[in-house]
């Protein structure tokens, strides 16, 4: 079984992406278990797909296995879009935790009526291969921010993001798996895997 790594530390994210990809025929393994270190990568750029094939390229040289990597956030329209990019920093160095950011977020819509207050969470997952190939897809999600945080499960923006059924991306559990942007993302990325794997075993 081919080794596919994940060039993230995130334990969220590393529980979500094996859970999707677990049947692709993968061995998936993150730096760590695979005794490999990856030299932290900044996300500086100006887009997703910039970040995360920066993040997945490093991965793949330093551990001369395929690798890969996301980048994603919530764009808030009454923002500008922010925090976009900069969703895991946004605020600053100030904002200690997921738990600060959203509290930002919701001072800064406070007021604001459900139709002013839509939003879309965006992932971009990235693919790179040793030899340099890369392959990347997005997953978006339309909805909007609750007036206040919903929900126990998920991370980062989740508990305040709104799905138009009325629940937060929170409130989903398992069904987080099929309906999330990582989700489809990651399912718009699993043939490209499938292949791959048929084509090295």
């Amino acid at each position: 079984m081919p080794r596919l790594l994940l060039a993230t530390g995130n334990a969220g994210k590393v529980r979500e992406i094996r859970a999707i990809l677990g049947e692709a025929g993968w061995e998936i393994v993150t730096p760590a278990e695979a005794g490999i270190f990856a030299p932290p990568v900044a996300e500086g750029a100006r887009t997703y797909s910039e970040n995360a094939i920066a993040k997945a390229v490093s991965a793949a040289r330093a551990a001369g296995l395929p690798a890969l990597a996301d980048d994603s956030g919530v764009e808030v329209d009454a923002l500008g879009g922010a925090p976009g990019v900069t969703s895991a920093r946004y605020g600053g160095p100030s904002m200690r935790d997921d738990h600060d950011r959203n509290a930002l977020i919701l001072r800064r819509l406070q007021g604001l009526p459900g139709p002013r207050r839509l939003a879309r969470f965006r992932a971009v997952v990235a693919l790179v291969l040793p030899g340099g190939r890369v392959f990347t897809r997005e997953g978006v999600v339309e909805g909007r921010i609750a007036e206040a945080p919903q929900g126990a499960n998920g991370f980062g923006y989740d508990p305040i993001f709104l799905l138009p059924d009325g629940r937060t991306m929170a409130e989903v559990g398992d069904e987080k798996l099929r309906i999330s942007h990582r989700a489809l993302a990651l399912a718009a990325l699993r043939p490209v895997l499938e292949a791959l794997k048929t084509s090295l075993t």
